[in-house]
């Protein structure tokens, strides 16, 4: 018996995030009245307050702030993929995001390494995941 990842759940404030990674695009929240960034989607921008927010297509590039190596996850649907590596990613924009680096071994990720999204398709959704530079060559976005 197969058991059915859980997704994201999109709200109307995340929505546009979700409607961009489908179109393999990463979209981000960014303010012009502070010239900055902003993830996870928000109604304003946590430095000025600003409620001024455009969505804007990020470059998918950034490094690898700090990850963990998950061997027994909490959800029994991805017990197939363990062990799997989970990590905090230094977006090149600025913001940090919570997400998966695939595309190597867990062994081979290191803290400050560089990556780039790849999308990969999981439940009907498409979701924003990582891979290193060194091993994007031999995956396709």
């Amino acid at each position: 018996m197969t058991i059915a990842k859980p997704g994201p759940q999109a709200s109307p404030l995340s929505q546009p995030f979700w409607d961009g990674c489908r179109e393999r695009r990463l979209r981000l929240q960014y303010c012009p009245d502070s010239g900055q960034w902003v993830f996870y989607p928000r109604a304003l921008d946590p430095r000025s307050w600003s409620t001024h927010l455009e969505w804007r297509d990020a470059s998918g590039r950034g490094t690898v702030a700090s990850f963990i190596v998950v061997h027994k996850p909490g959800h029994p649907a991805f017990q197939e993929d363990t062990p799997y590596v989970v990590a905090l990613i230094d977006l090149a924009e600025g913001p940090r995001m919570l997400s998966n680096v695939v595309g190597c071994a867990p062994e081979q990720v290191r803290i400050g390494q560089a990556v780039r999204v790849h999308w990969v398709e999981q439940g009907g959704e498409v979701l924003p995941k990582f891979v290193p530079e060194e091993f994007a060559h031999k995956e396709k976005d």
